[in-house]
């Protein structure tokens, strides 16, 4: 077992979000004595490891697997059904854990069962992906989608741990460890702007999980995500900055039917916002350009359709991000100085669309 980080994440119900490689046989150890049964939730794709985190935690308590479909046709309704039925059939208890084992939809939805089972049993969390690793398994936000949208039905449940094994991105295709980068540039603009530094210095080194770059750059999106919910779990304020380049970028995946990485469509979300604040005055241009190149530099998408704006903005007004009909967005005043801007005229949208418009 590697040299380990340990990134507490602060709050009511505090816990540690522990990183490092070949660290899948510690999962034993952050679960409940008192659990009896475990549900481990995986895509397809991790059946093979699946099995082998069932033998390992499998000597005392019954553990059962639930394959779900992969990526966003995972989080529905009826997929978090059938787990439920699983859980049932089981009789799982409140002393019961459920084990999200795969990447961001897969942990969505495994805290979406578990925190709506019995009103809520012991969740822990196993990003395998770089987008789960430092977003969506960190922060206690799960959800399903339906067809208004994405993560419009959900529930704020605090994972007991999340174990990040940086060996389970080996595997991952180049493209798939890109996606997920997104959200790790993301953190360098509104947070850390060491992370730009270091893409800009190697983009090769900052996307090879064998990498000291790869691994800084994890820890400090980690890093990130964990302070910003631990002050702020239900999104009442901080948290809400989070959303940088997704009010437009979860926009995009709605257009696409998830068809769509979430990362590249956060990327072009990214620009756009980042257009945005520059033509509000806000933001210098040297940034918003900023924007573009590093994201180019990854190989990550900074254009959408043009015509699509219509249909973009009508889904973006139904968004939870939205106050009633008043549209908000994360914009930037420079880099690491987030803010909202709140209500702003859809000419200055259309204009700032106009900005990522292929």
């Amino acid at each position: 077992m590697s040299q380990t980080t340990v990134i507490t994440v602060a709050g009511d119900q505090p816990y540690d979000i522990t990183i490092g490689r070949s660290i899948l046989p510690m999962i034993g150890d952050v679960l409940p004595a008192a659990a009896r049964r475990v549900l481990i939730v995986h895509p397809p794709t991790l059946s093979a490891q699946a099995e082998k985190l069932r033998a390992l935690l499998g000597e005392d308590r019954q553990v059962l697997l639930a394959e779900i479909p992969d990526a966003e046709q995972g989080k529905r309704v009826e997929v978090a059904a059938f787990c439920w039925q699983v859980m049932g059939q089981a009789d799982f208890t409140r002393t019961d854990v459920v084990i999200g084992f795969g990447g961001g939809a897969v942990t969505d939805l495994a805290g979406f069962v578990a925190a709506t089972w019995l009103r809520g049993v012991t969740l822990v969390q196993v990003p395998t992906t770089v987008l789960g690793m430092v977003d969506a398994a960190v922060g206690g936000k799960t959800g399903i989608n339906t067809a208004e949208g994405k993560n419009l039905v959900g529930a704020f449940w605090p994972p007991r741990a999340v174990v990040c094994d940086l060996e389970m991105l080996d595997s991952l295709s180049d493209n798939e460890r890109v996606a997920g980068f997104a959200e790790v540039v993301k953190a360098g603009f509104i947070w850390y702007p060491e992370i730009l530094d270091i893409i800009e210095a190697d983009p090769k080194a900052a996307v090879d999980p064998h990498s000291a770059a790869f691994r800084r750059c994890i820890e400090l999106a980690i890093e990130m995500k964990a302070r910003v919910v631990g002050e702020d779990l239900r999104e009442a304020g901080l948290r809400e900055v989070l959303n940088y380049g997704h009010t437009l970028g979860h926009a995009i995946e709605h257009s696409e039917r998830y068809r769509w990485r979430h990362g590249a469509a956060i990327s072009v979300g990214m620009v756009f916002a980042a257009e945005l604040s520059r033509l509000a005055g806000r933001l210098p241009d040297a940034v918003a350009q900023r924007h573009r190149d590093i994201l180019e530099l990854l190989g990550l998408p900074t254009t959408y359709r043009a015509g699509a704006w219509p249909s973009l903005l009508a889904t973006m007004q139904r968004d939870k991000k939205s106050r009633g009909s008043m549209l908000r967005f994360i914009v930037l005043d420079d880099i690491a100085k987030p803010t909202v801007l709140q209500a702003p005229d859809e000419s200055l949208l259309f204009a700032a669309y106009q900005e990522v418009a292929g």
